[in-house]
């Protein structure tokens, strides 16, 4: 089970977006990556099809190494670390180690 999923709010720990937050779009599993909103983009030169009329420079977001992201916690609002506790039931939850609550 990974820490990160779809739809996360996580925030960089390294690298030149240290500092910003964004949410995860996609996580690459197989690759140990996540692509995030806002975070890792680079200047992509795109050429003039009938698809996309307008062509040009165009910002994209590329994917970034999950060990680089932390989760935001929603009751901490910060970057936390998660731990994965099992419930009675036997399903698996992701909690803050700080707070000690769902996330």
């Amino acid at each position: 089970m990974l820490k990160i999923k779809k739809n996360d709010l996580v925030q960089a720990v390294k690298g030149k977006d240290k500092g910003k937050k964004g949410k995860v779009l996609e996580v690459l599993f197989s690759e140990k990556r996540a692509i995030v909103e806002g975070i890792n983009t680079v200047k992509k030169h795109k050429r003039r099809t009938q698809k996309d009329q307008q062509g040009g420079i165009v910002s994209v977001e590329m994917p970034i190494s999950l060990s680089n992201l932390m989760l935001v916690c929603k009751s901490c609002s910060r970057p936390v670390r998660i731990g994965i506790t099992v419930l009675k039931d036997g399903t698996k939850t992701r909690t803050c180690k700080s707070c000690k609550e769902a996330v």
